[in-house]
């Protein structure tokens, strides 16, 4: 069963919209003309959204449904991969943990002056972080 499919089940007043969308009653909130959009995109992800201004959380909680089903796969899977060799998980992880490093030595320079070695090492982050951000681009 689809990602849709799993989501249009569970929901009341569905007809469709056009062809990968529909219109529903959002189960958020007493709705009485359909006002939550469900979209389904070429590659399996689901879009809702309540006009009346529902929270996606909302609307899910509202149908027992957690944000993982508005996929068909693991969402890590919808990161494109990089011209540069390096898949966008690769790198974001690279920008993550470099991310760290900075933060760490912004930290400590509120308590004690930072050395020589901890000046080298906040560049050498921001120096990957900017490489990171190259790949991404195909730089």
């Amino acid at each position: 069963m689809s990602a849709a499919e799993k989501i249009l089940d569970r929901l009341e007043g569905v007809k469709p919209s056009k062809p990968g969308s529909w219109l529903a009653l959002c189960p958020a909130h007493d709705d009485r003309s359909p006002s939550l959009s469900i979209r389904e995109l070429a590659d399996g992800r689901v879009l809702i959204h309540c006009f009346a201004g529902c929270e996606v959380r909302e609307v899910l909680e509202a149908i027992e449904l957690k944000v993982a089903d508005l996929f068909d796969r693991p969402r890590e899977n919808f990161l494109p991969p990089t011209r540069g060799g390096f898949s966008a998980a690769e790198l974001l992880t690279v920008i993550w943990a470099e991310s760290w490093v900075v933060a760490t030595i912004a930290n400590e320079a509120q308590f004690r002056q930072l050395v020589e070695e901890d000046y080298e090492r906040l560049m050498a982050a921001a120096c990957r972080i900017w490489q990171a951000r190259g790949f991404a681009y195909g730089k």
